[in-house]
């Protein structure tokens, strides 16, 4: 019987980077998820060379370890770790779970995948509205100021923000 891992989609979701333009996530964070340590995750995989090709996993340089801790508070621990991570993609984190076999590994894999693959058609849902608004400016392109700006504030709301935003709201002094 397949374990139950009661673990919420954005807990994952927050654990997958883009790093070298590529969705993976960190061998530390894989290794919480599989409920198991980090130096056993990768001894498994070190066990199993010919199961993690390039495109399945890599090893982090120097500057992308420091921007991963940089930019993830979850992974301050890495800051202080003497070897490079690992990064595994969607295709790694499936080999992971063959190779650890465990039933929570099987059930957070299952989990993964779905986010995956949830987010991979959300990037092409997003693709074919862009292919779309752009053929729809080409037909209306000479009706004027007024639909040009429309088609300006469609892209502006579809394009993520390029800085974090600042805080919104009431503060509570007195704590």
């Amino acid at each position: 019987m397949q374990e139950t891992i009661g673990m919420s989609d954005e807990i994952i979701k927050s654990k997958i980077l883009l790093i070298r333009g590529k969705r993976v996530m960190i061998d530390r964070d894989l290794a919480e998820l599989y409920g198991v340590t980090t130096k056993r995750l990768n001894e498994q995989v070190k066990r199993n060379p010919q199961r993690f090709p390039d495109d399945f996993m890599f090893q982090l340089t120097e500057a992308e370890k420091s921007e991963v801790v940089a930019i993830c508070d979850h992974l301050q621990m890495v800051k202080f770790s003497r070897t490079m991570p690992y990064a595994f993609s969607e295709h790694g984190a499936v080999m992971l779970a063959s190779v650890l076999n465990s039933e929570r590994a099987i059930a957070v894999n299952i989990q993964i995948l779905r986010i995956f693959t949830h987010m991979r058609e959300a990037l092409l849902i997003h693709k074919d509205i862009l292919l779309q608004l752009e053929k729809l400016e080409g037909k209306v392109s000479s009706q004027g100021e007024d639909i040009q700006m429309i088609f300006d504030c469609l892209r502006q709301l579809m394009s993520p923000p390029q800085e974090p935003r600042t805080e919104i709201g009431f503060r509570n002094h007195r704590q």
